[in-house]
């Protein structure tokens, strides 16, 4: 299986990954020819062979007059790709990056998905960079990625709404659920759009998998913080004997921790505010459920999901709350749908849904329980309502959208 890993030791944005690509092998010539198929116009495209502190590679450019070109919201966008002659499966991913870029926005300014305009993503750039990835990609061959951790600095960086802390908000929020590591840089190192191609396309892998080693690239950024300013790619054919060593997989499918134990001398609702409580802590999960014990008395068993990091902070809190004499430990895999949150707007305001996408590719929407609980409450309307409300919001701006 041909196989790709970012090595994110420095960083990673949507221009470094195009070039980083290109340096492994992906023909340029090519992917500008396919690019055409997008429609857009008044741009031009660079590779340069560069050298940063000894090392050699790519640096791809998007030259443009940002005053020409009309800021585009997600809608506009979703149209542009989709009435695009680019293969399903392309418009498909390249969707769903943008989908996860406006989703941070959206959330992080407090409006809908509809509102958000690509200010500081630079609009025909980061489309360019997106669409040009998926294209770089296929033609490479790659059926799999994997990709390191991401590298967090400290600093400021400038945006249209003002100077924000690095990491940028927006990147802040893509990059939740996904491993980071800090690095004592200042200044931005992963850029939105850099984050949102690593984790839409590609699952978490703290060292490189075992594969038999065909090509290496290195995509130069624009900075220079001191070090070499660049994302490498490896890609090979992936040995199915080689292990993925890391106990934490971002993806579809994830290794999880169980805790259990069985209770029937407690009461009900002690049993409730553990729960709460464990949810606070950092549990994924937790359910109660009936069980006859032993002599035919009634209890309840406890199960909790969680982070393998987590396990001991969590058992604590069972033992200090509850009358349980054990907890049983075990480490399971679970198969889990991609899924991700967008902000819809409703006659009720603002609610976030979470949209899985399943096999047969039907989304799944589930509203968020706090948003609705919160709208119900300052509208004086039933719950129910605005749980269908969002839901059909939702469903029409999916349909139209992605």
């Amino acid at each position: 299986m041909k196989t790709l890993y970012f090595d994110c030791f420095s960083g990673i944005s949507g221009d470094m990954i195009l070039g980083a690509l290109i340096d492994a092998g992906a023909n340029f010539d090519s992917i500008s020819e396919k690019l055409k198929h997008l429609g857009l116009n008044g741009y031009a495209l660079k590779v340069l062979k560069d050298r940063t502190y000894g090392i050699t590679g790519s640096r791809f450019q998007v030259i443009f007059d940002e005053h020409r070109h009309p800021l585009r919201n997600l809608p506009v966008i979703s149209r542009l790709i989709e009435e695009s002659t680019l293969s399903p499966k392309i418009k498909d991913k390249a969707v769903a990056v943008f989908l996860k870029l406006a989703g941070a926005e959206a959330l992080i300014h407090g409006v809908s998905l509809e509102s958000v305009h690509f200010h500081e993503l630079g609009a025909i750039d980061t489309v360019i960079d997106v669409v040009g990835t998926l294209l770089a990609l296929e033609e490479l061959g790659i059926e799999k990625i994997y990709c390191s951790p991401l590298p967090i600095s400290h600093g400021y960086v400038r945006c249209s709404h003002g100077v924000f802390p690095v990491p940028a908000p927006a990147t802040a929020e893509i990059i939740k659920g996904f491993p980071i590591r800090f690095i004592d840089i200042e200044g931005e190192l992963v850029t939105p759009t850099g984050a949102a191609i690593a984790t839409v396309l590609s699952d978490f892998s703290r060292v490189m998998p075992g594969m038999k080693l065909l090509h290496t690239g290195y995509g130069l950024g624009q900075n220079d913080y001191g070090i070499p300013n660049a994302l490498r790619v490896f890609i090979g054919e992936y040995d199915d004997t080689g292990d993925i060593t890391d106990s934490e997989p971002v993806g579809p499918e994830q290794e999880i921790t169980v805790l259990q134990t069985s209770i029937d001398d407690l009461n009900p609702e002690i049993l409730a505010f553990t729960a709460d409580k464990l949810l606070n802590s950092g549990a994924i999960d937790v359910s109660i459920a009936p069980l006859i014990m032993k002599k035919g008395r009634p209890g309840s068993l406890l199960t909790v999901l969680c982070a393998f990091k987590s396990k001991e902070k969590l058992i604590e809190i069972i033992f200090r709350e509850t009358t349980s004499l054990g907890v049983r430990v075990r480490q399971e895999r679970r198969v889990v749908l991609p899924r991700q949150e967008i902000c819809v707007q409703t006659k009720y305001g603002p609610i976030r849904a979470k949209v899985a996408a399943a096999p047969n590719r039907k989304k799944q929407i589930s509203p968020e329980y706090e948003d609705c609980r919160k709208a119900a409450s300052e509208k004086d309307v039933p719950l129910s309502l605005v749980y269908e409300a969002t839901l059909q919001t939702a469903r029409s701006f999916l349909k139209e959208f992605i």
